[in-house]
Formats: structure tokens, C-alpha cells, sequence
């Protein structure tokens, strides 16, 4: 099987070897990855920084901040430690165009889009073909973050299967997930699982993710699933429309990560109305 991008071929035999396994599906259980690689070529983020969210728009982060988050169509932030997000399992928006069509989940003859974000159509994982060719494509962009100068990558919608009517399965986009994880490693950069808490533990151990980036995990009592798998390598993002109780209380609760700040929902930049920013550091 060829990948067909030059990005693609320029990764490590060894690590394109492990790609195209995963994508077959032969990914198996091994043993929990090490916490960085021996080579020195990727790390994990910085236990119990402060970290910033921008994913509606960069601006300068605050002095106290160690870690940001921005999209993969952004400039890393300078002098921390960058994470790029990648929408690896369904389409973002304005970019449905560019999926030829039979890489779209369809049910009943129609693209099956999203419940909750109904502008974003699920990625068809289901066979090994499908799986290789999405690859490609999101290969070509986490290759970017790494020439962007990120310092790791967070793949977004693993948990697509759950919402997909039983088209997909958790192997489909376990499989798919060991694909990016390892073509993120082979391009020198950290790979950090995006919610699904229920999952921590087999996408840490068959997949090999380095660290978790969730949504919400305080509010929703959820924190414990990614701490007991990847310890204190777990930045949280809270939001100011669901907080069951002040966010000062959440901070001093030990079942909260380290890493931990409150945004708004539409994580909006200083300049917008209704911006929010708020830490534990103070």
C-alpha cells in the first residue's frame, strides 16, 4: 500500500511500516509508551503548566502560561510549549469540500454529519482502504505542525464511533488513531489524545498516546479516567457556560489536573466581547 504524499514517504522506514500496520488493522496491545522519546526527538508537555486554549484565534498568551493550544492553521506561540490541533476524524469546517466523497460516513444514502456539530461530516474509518487514504491526508498536516515548529500534536473526535449509528467501531478508529500517532512520532512531535475518557486507557497502551487535552473533565467528573492513565500529562479546558460550581473550587480539588484554565466557549481572543481567561495560578 502506498500513501501517496511526499510527506508520507519522508517519515522513518520504520515508522511508515507501523503506519501502515495500524491502518490494517494489526495494531496490537503493547507496553505503555515511555514518556518521551529516548532520541530526545519529542517530549510531553510540561507537568502542571498553565495552559491557554486559542483555538477561535492566536493572540499573545500571558506571561504565566506554559502551554497553548492552536490549530493546525496557525503559527505555533512563541517561547512555550505549542500543541496543534487536527480534526482527525471528521471534517472542519469549510474544509467538507476537500474529502472526495467516499470518505464520508453516509447512512441511508445521505452524509451523516455530526449531532452536535452539524457543519462537520464523520470521516468513514470502517476498512483498512478508507483508513489508509484518510491517513494521507491528515499525514500532510500533522508533517505541517511539525514544520510549523509545534511541539506536539491533539487529535480530536477519536470517540466518532460512539456517535455513528454503529457504522464505526473503536478498533476502526483505534486503528486510524496508531496511524497519526505514529506518523506524529516519526515527525518528531508528542501525540495527545482529545476527550474520550472512556477510552484512556486503550488509546494510551494500543495507540500510544503521550498525554490527553480534554474538555470539561471537571465538570463532568471525569478527570480521574485520563489522570490515572497519563498522570500529571493532562491539560484540561473548562468552559463558563457549564460550570456546576466556581472554578476557584475546582482548582483546589485534587481530582482536577495541574494543567488546568477556564475559556469561553466560543474561545474568543482579547479583542472579542465576552472573552474569558481565567487560571489557577491566580
Amino acid at each position: 500500500m502506498i500513501l501517496g504524499s511526499a510527506a508520507v514517504r519522508r517519515l522513518p522506514a520504520v515508522v511508515a511500516a507501523g503506519i501502515l500496520l495500524a491502518l490494517a488493522g494489526c495494531a496490537g496491545t503493547t507496553d505503555a509508551p515511555p514518556a518521551s522519546d529516548p532520541s530526545g526527538e519529542w517530549s510531553k508537555p510540561p507537568a502542571g503548566a498553565v495552559p491557554d486554549y486559542q483555538l477561535g484565534g492566536a493572540y499573545e498568551p500571558a506571561a504565566e502560561v506554559g502551554i497553548v493550544g492552536r490549530d493546525r492553521s496557525a503559527e505555533p506561540a512563541p517561547g512555550v510549549y505549542s500543541v496543534c490541533y487536527v480534526n482527525g476524524f471528521q471534517t472542519q469546517p469549510g474544509e467538507f469540500d476537500t474529502w472526495d466523497a467516499d470518505l464520508l460516513l453516509h447512512r441511508d444514502g445521505e452524509v451523516f454529519f455530526d449531532p452536535d456539530w452539524p457543519d462537520e461530516a464523520l470521516l468513514d474509518t470502517s476498512s483498512a482502504d478508507r483508513r489508509e487514504r484518510i491517513a494521507a491526508q491528515v499525514i500532510v498536516w500533522i508533517e505541517g505542525c511539525a514544520d510549523a515548529g509545534f511541539d506536539a500534536v491533539e487529535f480530536d473526535n477519536l470517540d466518532t464511533y460512539t456517535r455513528s449509528d454503529g457504522a464505526l467501531s473503536l478498533d476502526d478508529n483505534l486503528a486510524l488513531a496508531t496511524a497519526f500517532v505514529d506518523a506524529a512520532h516519526g515527525a518528531g512531535l508528542a501525540a495527545g489524545q482529545k476527550n474520550s475518557a472512556e477510552d484512556a486507557g486503550v488509546l494510551r497502551e494500543r495507540a500510544g498516546f503521550d498525554f490527553a487535552v480534554t474538555e470539561e473533565c471537571a465538570a463532568y467528573g471525569e478527570c480521574g479516567a485520563y489522570t490515572e492513565v497519563y498522570g500529571d500529562a493532562v491539560i484540561d479546558i473548562e468552559y463558563t457556560d457549564e460550570l456546576p460550581r466556581p472554578f476557584a473550587e475546582m482548582c483546589v480539588d485534587g481530582e482536577s489536573p495541574a494543567s488546568m484554565v477556564l475559556r469561553d466557549r466560543d474561545l474568543l481572543t482579547p479583542a472579542d466581547e465576552g472573552w474569558v481567561f481565567e487560571t489557577c495560578a491566580g
